[in-house]
């Protein structure tokens, strides 16, 4: 039986800054500390997140971050394996800022340094919760990002597809942004729509007429503007109804999206002994879209693993957990990793179209 491991992680790529400590045996994994300091408030007059802005508060919390989770976690430095930090894609300057914190922290005290793709920790969530046993399927859908992959081990990723334009979380972004809700978009527009009735009004599906599983939400976005701007004209106003009414249609067109793409993605994916069905990342918060994507695992008898909310916006113990299956693998970094804000998991597809606001597209 091998000795467990303590890996400290880092993650900055967004408007969240995180410290974590994750051990791991071969029993599976536990999370000692998960601290998350946000950033909502710095950028809510702004309607989204300024990339300055954030960087600086990275900058100010990542050092008081580190000593929380430390101190959480009741673990020295001394007792580490190692540091692990996301190393992109993201705002280049959040991410600078983790990987110069990380590096002074490998520098000082000699423990090795790995670096972690953002999109990996997502992806590989489910196997720090869960344990699942590769290959199995992920619907990654955070805020700048949207794919549906095969993971096969921790570190080769199959893209079934992607977003061709937007991501779905940039879309609830917008979306309360055009009805004058508060950020961040997704919560609020999942609130919002619960009283709601999604057929009133009439959303498209972008490709859906379309094969295959990539996706687009940039035409969703315009139409929530459109029906906004209709209703104004016709009424003279906005009725908190309206708003409603838009948001459960909204919501309802963004769930039909991603579960039929799912759906495609599952029939290149199976057959498949012990099947499962993965979803991460910060729209996989949302109710409706979990409900519908269990019921369609069920339909095609496969295993369906949701993180807690907590794991599934942006967090270093999932940054930390993927780093420690890389140096269960031998794989580390030396003090010449460089930050990325373009990093594909999967470098042998083309590269997706498009860039998002709160990362680029990878």
């Amino acid at each position: 039986m091998a000795p467990p491991i303590h890996i400290l992680g880092l993650e900055s790529s967004c408007d969240d800054t995180a410290a974590a400590v994750v051990r791991v045996e071969d029993r599976g994994a536990t999370i000692l500390s998960n601290i998350v300091f946000g950033q909502t408030d710095l950028h809510a007059e702004f309607g989204g997140v300024v990339p300055e802005i954030a960087a600086r508060a990275h900058a100010e919390k990542l050092d008081h971050c580190v000593e929380e989770a430390l101190e959480t976690a009741d673990v020295s430095l001394k007792h580490l394996n190692a540091v692990a930090v996301t190393a992109g894609p993201g705002l280049i300057g959040g991410v600078l800022s983790g990987v110069m914190t990380a590096k002074a922290l490998a520098a000082t005290t000699g423990l090795p340094l790995i670096g972690v793709n953002h999109l990996a920790g997502h992806a590989l969530t489910p196997r720090l919760t869960d344990g699942i046993a590769f290959p199995y399927l992920m619907l990654l859908v955070s805020g700048g990002h949207c794919q549906l992959l095969i993971a096969h081990t921790h570190d080769r990723f199959e893209r079934l597809g992607g977003t061709i334009d937007d991501a779905p979380g940039e879309a609830f972004d917008k979306t309360a942004r055009i009805l004058g809700l508060p950020q961040p978009g997704g919560p609020s527009v999942e609130k919002t729509a619960r009283d709601g009735n999604a057929s009133r009004l009439r959303l498209p599906r972008p490709l859906l007429d379309r094969p295959g599983c990539d996706m687009s939400f940039s035409g969703l976005k315009t139409a929530v503007l459109r029906q906004r701007d209709a209703l104004i004209a016709e009424q003279g106003g906005l009725r908190r109804s309206d708003r409603a009414d838009i948001c459960a249609a909204f919501q309802e067109a963004v769930r039909d999206i991603l579960t039929e793409k799912t759906r495609r993605a599952l029939d290149l994916y199976l057959p498949q002994e012990n099947p499962a069905l993965a979803v991460a990342g910060g729209v996989a918060a949302n109710g409706p879209l979990r409900a519908a994507l269990e019921a369609l695992a069920a339909e095609h008898e496969t295993a369906f693993i949701a993180p807690p909310q907590a794991l599934c916006t942006d967090n270093a113990a999932m940054i930390a957990f993927a780093g420690a299956e890389r140096f269960r693998h031998g794989q580390t970094d030396d003090l010449t990793l460089a930050a990325r804000p373009r990093w594909p998991l999967d470098d042998r597809a083309p590269a997706m179209i498009g860039s998002g606001k709160k990362g680029a597209k990878a």
